[in-house]
């Protein structure tokens, strides 16, 4: 009984030490989302599922009627919200940038010569669980999709999340009574 004791301990032991390492490494300041989540943009004042794509550099946010234009020699851009139930307001925000975005090979059309979509970005501050970040957001027509916000990697990295693929609205709609955890990119 005392030899089994023995041989138990140290695998025990070093399971318990690993388990206290990754709670003080790289990933205690993530938290673990799932597949699809709840999120809330606050400029937008929207709530709505979003997917979750590590496979995705940036974010993308269903958009209709998009239409560049200066403001005070600024550039900005007005656009309607695109999905199904979305407010019918028209929203008008600061540039970030325009990106080019890689089409897929069926969205290619081959009389254009255009391997590329531009889309305007905008910054917005997107909040998932008890967390919230400002990141760069594409717009495009994402009707065609079930869910009107893809959240890229970069806006995950920003937001300190881990994806569980097995999970799916795991963390319920965004929290905005406690204060969010200070998160830089």
């Amino acid at each position: 009984m005392f030899q089994r004791a023995i041989r138990i301990l140290p695998p025990l032991f070093c399971g318990v030490i690993m388990s206290s390492l990754a709670q003080a490494g790289p990933y205690s300041d993530k938290q673990i989302f799932g597949l699809h989540e709840h999120i809330l943009i606050s400029e937008l004042g929207v709530s709505l599922q979003a997917k979750l794509d590590t496979g995705a550099t940036t974010s993308s946010l269903s958009a209709h009627h998009i239409r560049r234009f200066k403001r005070d020699g600024e550039s900005w851009v007005r656009f309607q919200l695109g999905w199904d139930g979305a407010p019918d307001q028209v929203y008008e925000l600061p540039l970030a940038r325009v990106s080019r975005i890689k089409r897929r090979a069926d969205d290619f059309d081959p009389e254009e010569e255009k391997t590329y979509s531009a889309r305007p970005v905008v910054e917005l501050t997107v909040h998932m669980g008890n967390r919230q970040q400002l990141i760069e957001v594409n717009l495009t027509d994402r009707s065609a999709f079930k869910y009107p916000f893809l959240l890229g990697a970069r806006g995950l990295k920003g937001l300190g999340a881990v994806v569980d693929p097995a999970l799916s609205l795991s963390v319920g709609k965004p929290d905005l009574s406690s204060p969010a955890p200070e998160l830089t990119e």
